[in-house]
């Protein structure tokens, strides 16, 4: 059907409520953009409006954007009268509001028959509010209103706890209807600008918390084998409740590696990725389920940066499915209709607990086919890289490349 694209031509320049579905209510760019908060999308009880001037929001998109190192965050400092709290508050107070509106006005230069989907419509909305919510917010002068702003913070983390796998649903919906390119494109602006800003708020929320070897969201001694057998323990666990069996997991290599990293992302890549050694080592051997061979993660640390390599013998990848296994909405899953969130997209918003998802019943083992794009992403951001190597017949290794952040080498910025 062509209507949305004749529909959008002839309202380039307003805002309507779309009377082709009561829950899509498509906005243009305009002189004033209405905002209304659904309560299904952000998980209040009531609804209000708000207005946020176009200009305002195309003003501050255009400001430069500071980025920091984990070094510069690492070394801040902390002090008893809380200064350290103050100074990260205005600077959050300053650098979000630009993050956000960027991303709204990237959500307006989509096709408008993206739009007009209704789960990318709410995105698009949850991003506004957002905006309005952290531009209107008076300014940060003492310790009171830092308190103030960090609930505020919390509010809009929760609120956008689950946005990939909204995201990824409104594009698998309207795939047909837009380029790739530019799906892709726009994935990986938003999910890479979406890490760095959850790092950044999660990070100064953590930073009022004590705990030990932790300077807010940074680990300054990460274990890496740990990590990794925290990991494949969720792996596991899923695999166990969708399959009723799950390879072992062998780690080797530098096992003793201890550096300070942030855990959450690191641990995000993780889960994914052995989520995906794991179902297809089961699934290659399902007429032998008792002789499901161990996925194997070796470990490489030097003075720059890690690596880790999982290897499986799940038979590999196909040839024809290679060119397409990092794109987005690319699955071999059948049916996505049963899919839930998955509990590693929830990680990102656990860094101050301390304690990532491990629900077998909550996230499942594949589907929408974001993990592997929104694992590279997150890997490239980080300064690093995410490569697969497969042999069809008989299995695949996948080679995670992160850099330190001690400072010894130019590291990533957040």
């Amino acid at each position: 059907p062509t209507y949305p694209l004749i529909m959008s031509r002839l309202f380039t320049n307003l805002s309507f409520e779309s009377w082709l579905n009561p829950n899509c209510r498509w906005i243009c760019r305009s002189s004033v953009t209405q905002i209304r908060c659904n309560a299904s999308v952000f998980g209040s009880q009531t609804q209000a409006w708000s207005y946020v001037k176009q200009q305002t929001l195309d003003e501050a998109s255009a400001k430069p954007s500071i980025r920091l190192t984990p070094f510069q965050m690492l070394w801040a400092g902390r002090f008893k009268d809380g200064t350290h709290l103050l100074k990260s508050a205005q600077f959050l107070q300053k650098e979000l509001p630009i993050r956000v509106a960027r991303r709204v006005v990237d959500f307006q230069k989509l096709p408008h028959i993206a739009l007009c989907n209704p789960v990318i419509h709410d995105m698009y909305e949850l991003y506004l509010r957002a905006f309005s919510m952290l531009y209107k917010f008076p300014k940060v002068e003492n310790l009171e209103a830092e308190e103030r702003y960090c609930r505020t913070i919390r509010q809009l983390l929760d609120d956008h706890q689950s946005v990939v796998t909204h995201l990824a649903e409104g594009f698998h919906e309207c795939q047909k209807n837009v380029p790739y390119e530019i799906i892709d494109a726009f994935l990986n602006r938003t999910l890479t600008s979406r890490l760095g800003i959850r790092m950044l708020a999660e990070h100064h929320l953590a930073l009022s918390m004590d705990k030990p070897n932790y300077i807010g969201i940074i680990c300054t001694h990460l274990n890496l084998k740990q990590i990794v057998e925290r990991s494949g323990d969720f792996a596991r666990q899923v695999c166990e409740h969708t399959y009723g069996v799950a390879p072992g997991l062998i780690v080797n290599g530098h096992t003793k590696a201890i550096f300070p990293h942030i855990p959450a992302p690191l641990e995000y890549i993780l889960q994914e990725l052995l989520k995906n050694a794991m179902r297809a080592s089961v699934e290659f051997h399902l007429d032998r389920p008792n002789e499901v061979p161990n996925v194997v993660v070796t470990l490489c640390s030097n003075d720059t940066e890690f690596f880790v390599r999982i290897s499986d013998r799940g038979g590999g990848i196909p040839e024809s499915q290679l060119q397409d296994i990092f794109k987005y909405s690319f699955t071999t899953m059948g049916d996505r209709s049963t899919i839930k969130p998955s509990d590693s997209d929830n990680i990102l918003s656990e860094m101050c607990a301390g304690h990532p998802s491990s629900s077998p019943s909550g996230g499942p083992m594949a589907g929408w086919g974001f993990g592997l794009p929104t694992s590279r992403a997150y890997a490239t951001y980080l300064g690093g890289s995410l490569r697969l190597l497969s042999m069809e017949g008989l299995g695949t290794d996948v080679y995670l490349r992160l850099r330190h952040i001690d400072g010894k080498k130019e590291s990533f910025r957040i």
